[in-house]
């Protein structure tokens, strides 16, 4: 038994006066509210109150410890409720890990207003294409795009997304438009590089199956923004997210070409740590994010 239900019990039935009253307050039986008493009692070694079938009266040792148990109780739920608070309070150090080229447009930019609304909190932000370890690294949360299967994380959806192969219509006009998966051999692909040179593959959905096809460019970087660059100058095709290339999409600067074999769209997340009480920093700044990416032409913009 812990000591705080006994000290509540032994306060609840000195101000009741009967342990049949304290016991409907706690909604247990009497029996249970002397077993509480009587262990209040062994424990401290001492008699705290007298019962009788004419009533209960406090001992003289009694009447001092009720004071005292008085203001334990009370400094308890004072702490309590300063914890509750604390998580309901936007203060504090926020530092928030993103994807390099997405955080630079789409996570940072927003980081002035949303610390002018919480002045108390400092905000900071990693952006790299590493994938972090929140909890070892010090970090709050993270921004990712696609599936997170880490058990020891939630995910919280932000925004939808998907990539598509995409390029100029000046590019299209001198080269050709791929029809199939197999055309993407004959065109210039920008693409992401790994180590020893080799290039990923593009993921597609063909025959209701995902594949993956590996293309070939005179040109490849590990660097997103720098991939987008060279797509916008018509120098090859790209496969970009939407929310890198909405706006030219909408422009009519890029164009983009295999929607039939587009795989489906996924999400961007918010990613945190399994806990039980989720911090109201890391709370607010994810719903932030959320209402700014769900205004409409955001992504255009």
């Amino acid at each position: 038994m812990d000591r705080y239900t006994e000290l509540r019990s032994f306060v609840l039935v000195a101000e009741k006066g009967s342990f049949a009253a304290a016991a409907l307050v706690e909604q247990v039986t009497p029996v249970v509210m002397g077993r509480r008493l009587d262990a209040l009692e062994g424990r401290l070694g001492v008699k705290l109150m007298h019962r009788s079938t004419r009533g209960l009266h406090l001992t003289e040792l009694g009447e001092r410890f009720l004071e005292q148990a008085r203001q334990l109780l009370k400094d308890f739920d004072d702490v309590e409720s300063a914890i509750t608070a604390g998580r309901n309070t936007v203060r504090g150090h926020l530092v928030v890990s993103a994807p390099a080229a997405f955080g630079r447009r789409h996570v940072a930019p927003h980081g002035p207003t949303f610390q002018a609304l919480y002045p108390d909190l400092k905000l900071s932000f990693n952006l790299t294409d590493s994938v972090v370890d929140l909890v070892r690294e010090g970090y709050d949360m993270s921004i990712r795009i696609g599936e997170v299967i880490d058990p020891n994380y939630v995910a919280v959806r932000l925004a939808g997304n998907r990539r598509v192969v995409c390029g100029t219509p000046a590019y299209f006009e001198r080269h050709g438009v791929p029809r199939t998966l197999d055309d993407l051999a004959h065109h210039n692909c920008l693409a992401f590089n790994l180590q020893g040179g080799q290039q990923r593959g593009w993921s597609f959905l063909q025959d209701g199956k995902m594949v993956a096809v590996k293309v070939s460019g005179n040109l490849d970087c590990n660097d997103g923004e720098l991939l987008y660059s060279w797509v916008k100058q018509g120098l090859g095709i790209g496969w970009r997210s939407t929310w890198e290339i909405e706006g030219e999409l909408k422009r009519g600067e890029l164009v983009t070409v295999l929607d039939d074999f587009a795989a489906p769209a996924y999400a961007i997340q918010a990613v945190y740590p399994q806990q039980r009480y989720l911090p109201a920093k890391v709370r607010v700044f994810m719903d932030y994010l959320k209402r700014i990416y769900a205004e409409p032409g955001y992504w255009e913009r």
